[in-house]
Protein backbone atom coordinates (compact mmCIF):
# COMPACT_ATOMS: atom_id res chain seq x y z
CA UNK A 1 0.00 0.00 0.00
CA UNK A 2 2.00 2.84 -1.49
CA UNK A 3 -0.49 5.44 0.04
CA UNK A 4 -1.89 6.41 3.27
CA UNK A 5 -3.87 8.83 4.86
CA UNK A 6 -2.91 9.56 8.40
CA UNK A 7 -6.53 11.06 9.46
CA UNK A 8 -8.14 7.46 8.49
CA UNK A 9 -5.46 6.01 10.68
CA UNK A 10 -6.51 4.97 14.24
CA UNK A 11 -4.71 7.61 16.62
CA UNK A 12 -2.89 5.00 19.47
CA UNK A 13 -1.72 5.99 22.85
CA UNK A 14 2.34 5.19 23.10
CA UNK A 15 4.23 6.43 26.52
CA UNK A 16 0.13 8.14 27.43
CA UNK A 17 0.92 10.25 24.08
CA UNK A 18 -1.35 10.36 20.88
CA UNK A 19 0.25 8.85 17.83
CA UNK A 20 -0.16 7.89 14.64
CA UNK A 21 2.15 4.67 13.33
CA UNK A 22 2.88 3.90 9.87
CA UNK A 23 5.04 0.44 8.97
CA UNK A 24 7.25 0.25 5.67
CA UNK A 25 8.92 -3.09 4.68
CA UNK A 26 11.82 -1.83 6.97
CA UNK A 27 11.12 1.05 8.78
CA UNK A 28 8.68 2.30 11.13
CA UNK A 29 6.92 6.49 11.28
CA UNK A 30 5.44 7.84 14.96
CA UNK A 31 3.57 11.08 14.03
CA UNK A 32 3.41 12.37 17.74
CA UNK A 33 0.80 14.47 18.77
CA UNK A 34 2.38 16.23 22.28
CA UNK A 35 0.11 18.14 24.60
CA UNK A 36 2.23 20.44 26.47
CA UNK A 37 4.31 18.85 29.58
CA UNK A 38 3.73 15.56 28.08
CA UNK A 39 6.93 13.39 28.91
CA UNK A 40 8.83 10.50 27.45
CA UNK A 41 10.85 8.92 30.55
CA UNK A 42 14.05 7.92 29.51
CA UNK A 43 14.97 4.48 27.89
CA UNK A 44 16.88 3.16 25.05
CA UNK A 45 15.99 0.64 21.99
CA UNK A 46 18.09 -1.28 19.50
CA UNK A 47 16.16 0.71 16.69
CA UNK A 48 18.31 4.14 14.80
CA UNK A 49 16.17 6.70 15.44
CA UNK A 50 15.91 10.32 13.73
CA UNK A 51 13.69 13.10 15.61
CA UNK A 52 11.99 15.98 13.25
CA UNK A 53 10.05 18.71 15.25
CA UNK A 54 7.58 20.24 12.72
CA UNK A 55 5.59 22.06 15.11
CA UNK A 56 5.85 23.54 18.78
CA UNK A 57 9.10 23.04 21.06
CA UNK A 58 10.41 19.81 22.20
CA UNK A 59 13.19 19.54 25.44
CA UNK A 60 14.89 16.39 24.00
CA UNK A 61 17.70 14.11 26.05
CA UNK A 62 20.21 12.14 23.99
CA UNK A 63 22.39 10.35 26.60
CA UNK A 64 23.73 13.54 28.76
CA UNK A 65 23.15 16.75 26.17
CA UNK A 66 19.57 18.41 26.25
CA UNK A 67 18.66 20.81 23.57
CA UNK A 68 15.82 22.66 23.37
CA UNK A 69 14.43 21.77 19.76
CA UNK A 70 11.63 23.85 17.82
CA UNK A 71 10.46 23.71 14.26
CA UNK A 72 12.45 22.09 11.08
CA UNK A 73 14.94 20.97 14.02
CA UNK A 74 16.42 17.19 13.54
CA UNK A 75 17.86 15.18 16.48
CA UNK A 76 19.37 11.67 15.23
CA UNK A 77 19.59 9.10 17.75
CA UNK A 78 21.88 5.95 16.89
CA UNK A 79 20.71 2.49 18.86
CA UNK A 80 20.68 2.17 22.28
CA UNK A 81 21.68 5.18 23.14
CA UNK A 82 19.48 6.41 26.05
CA UNK A 83 16.87 9.31 25.23
CA UNK A 84 14.06 11.25 27.10
CA UNK A 85 11.41 13.80 25.39
CA UNK A 86 9.66 16.66 27.33
CA UNK A 87 6.75 19.07 25.35
CA UNK A 88 7.60 22.42 26.24
CA UNK A 89 4.07 23.11 24.31
CA UNK A 90 1.93 21.69 22.15
CA UNK A 91 4.03 19.94 19.41
CA UNK A 92 3.65 17.32 16.22
CA UNK A 93 7.01 15.20 16.32
CA UNK A 94 7.58 12.67 13.25
CA UNK A 95 10.26 9.99 14.12
CA UNK A 96 11.47 7.73 11.79
CA UNK A 97 13.12 4.28 13.28
CA UNK A 98 14.99 1.87 11.44
CA UNK A 99 14.36 -1.40 11.65
CA UNK A 100 10.69 -1.50 11.99
CA UNK A 101 9.57 -1.21 15.35
CA UNK A 102 7.82 -4.87 15.68
CA UNK A 103 6.56 -3.77 18.94
CA UNK A 104 4.27 -0.66 17.62
CA UNK A 105 2.86 -2.76 15.42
Amino acid sequence: MPFLDLHELPLRELFGCKAHVVHSQSMTFVHWHFEPGQVIAPHAHPHEQVATVVEGELALTVGTDTRRLGPGAVAIIPPNASHAARALSACYVIDAFHPVREDYR
